[in-house]
């Protein structure tokens, strides 16, 4: 057997066992596990948060918008440093990262050093995903293989969602909220010896150099466009904050585009999105993440605010939701490994816009057999859309740039996530101001229209994106999309 040194000659060989293979495969899901508990445990907490700090909407979206608008902007960074400085190195740092930004979160004082906090959480786990996507790229090298892979990672978001709110409400319920962030801490310091002694290290056969004018207008564009959908409901849209914050986020996006076009090594290749498949994932991504990062924020303050659930009952209550998102992504792998992405992107349209709209007239007496019969349909539909997305990622891409392909991805979904919390949000603080004693569910009832049509969009590009036209589209990106083009670029 090699050296940890380095993964490359051992996936040349084969030398890699399949029981190694699933070890390494379970070590890089316990990263998605504290991501994913992380944000689940932290939407039951985000009421009793409000009132431990006296909090406004807006400060309970930044504490969810935080930690995922840091992890959008730097996610591709990551990607492309794993490949550069060795995947197994960044991985472990991001764990370490992520485990002591949760305890610091733990013990903050007030709303704004914990969302300090939050950001420096995220920091480590944009070490997490993109790179063990890309670890797993790496290591199932068969596509078939590699597919129903994915199809485990996208189980362990479910997973993570079953136990998050259950775990979530019982320490919020009977310790407080500063419990909800130890979880992540002792899976963290697992995973961190389990990855120094069976993951070897493995890099991308050419580096590739930092983007550095490209990282930072992508911090600038998300952090400007989040602050100006999240404020503006509070200093009014005509501000100057909010006017100079849209403007400042469309010239990033300008500066973005002109620049990532012209640079010989970007940091967003922009020719992956020539392939229709890949472009349409990236929306799919933002659109699905969006109506789930919508969903948890509006579901979470309805049980609890509306209803008077305790952060328990809200945790069981929405485990009907949970425990269709962890059974379903292995199923939609299976089917993508076999059968494509068509019949599981269609699906997942359908479910979440019918969830969608049964949650449109929500009031405080809505019985619980209408919320459980919506929970379970927005699961479904959720559960089968992760795998589609991931596969088309990284299908065709060369390995050696899987770290950039899978962070963009990862990217989107983070995106998605931002922007869902802040949209819904924003519409609901806009419709509670203007609306004087409008309660909340009134209120709502346009974010909940908004993750509609979120959901029919994952529908109408699950159909053009599976075309026969699509398709070539992705065969002619795959060939033109070659190692060569970084040469002459060394570490």
């Amino acid at each position: 057997m090699s050296t940890p040194k380095t993964l490359t000659g051992e996936l040349a060989t084969g030398a890699l066992s399949r029981r190694r293979r699933i070890g390494i495969l379970l070590i890089c899901s316990m990263s998605l596990l504290i991501v994913g508990l992380d944000v689940t445990i932290v939407n039951v907490a985000l009421p009793q948060i409000g009132r431990s700090f006296h909090a406004p909407l807006s400060g309970l979206q930044w504490t969810v918008d935080a930690y995922t608008l840091v992890l959008a902007s730097l996610l591709m960074l990551s990607g492309s440093t794993a490949d550069r400085l060795g995947r197994r190195r960044t991985f472990v740092l991001g764990l370490i990262t992520f485990s002591l930004g949760s305890l610091l979160c733990s013990m903050a004082p007030n709303l704004t050093t914990l969302i300090i906090f939050r950001m420096m959480q995220a920091v480590g786990g944009s070490m997490l995903n993109p790179v063990a996507m890309s670890i797993i790229t790496n290591t199932f090298t068969d596509p078939r293989e590699r597919a129903q892979a994915i199809g485990v990672w996208g189980a362990v978001v479910g997973m993570s969602m079953a136990l998050g709110p259950v775990v979530g409400g019982f320490l919020v319920s009977s310790i407080g909220w500063q419990s909800v962030f130890w979880t992540n801490v002792p899976i963290g310091l697992a995973a961190i010896a389990l990855s120094l002694r069976f993951i070897p290290e493995s890099k991308a056969h050419v580096a590739r150099k930092v983007d550095v004018p490209g990282q930072s207008l992508i911090i600038v564009l998300l952090a400007s466009l989040t602050f100006a959908i999240i404020e503006a409901p509070r200093r009014g849209w005509t501000s100057s904050w909010i006017v100079a914050s849209l403007g400042l986020a469309l010239s990033s996006l300008l500066a973005l585009l002109y620049w990532e076009n012209r640079v010989r090594v970007p940091l967003i290749d922009l020719r992956f999105f020539r392939s229709v498949p890949f472009a349409s994932a990236t929306i799919i991504a933002i659109a699905s993440f969006g109506a789930l990062g919508g969903f948890l924020f509006l579901n979470t303050l309805y049980l609890q605010d509306v209803k008077g659930l305790s952060a328990l009952h809200a945790g069981i209550d929405t485990l009907p939701m949970a425990a269709m998102i962890m059974i379903c992504p292995p199923i939609s792998g299976r089917i993508v490994g076999r059968r494509g992405s068509r019949f599981p992107l269609l699906l997942a349209g359908t479910a979440m816009a019918t969830s969608s709209l049964l949650l449109v007239g929500l009031n405080p007496s809505t019985p619980f057999s209408r919320l459980f019969l919506a929970y379970v349909v927005f699961g479904l539909g959720f559960g089968f859309v992760n795998a589609p997305i991931t596969n088309a990622a990284v299908a065709g891409m060369p390995r050696a740039q899987a770290g950039v392909a899978a962070a963009i991805a990862s990217t989107s979904r983070q995106v998605g996530s931002t922007l869902g919390v802040a949209v819904v949000g924003a519409l609901v603080s806009t419709s509670l101001i203007r609306g004087g004693h409008l309660g909340f569910t009134m209120a709502s009832r346009t974010g909940w229209w908004v993750l509609f049509g979120c959901t029919v969009g994952v529908f109408a590009l699950g159909l053009i994106a599976t075309t026969p036209w699509a398709k070539d589209t992705a065969r002619r990106t795959a060939e033109e999309i070659n190692p060569e083009f970084l040469e002459g670029h060394t570490p």
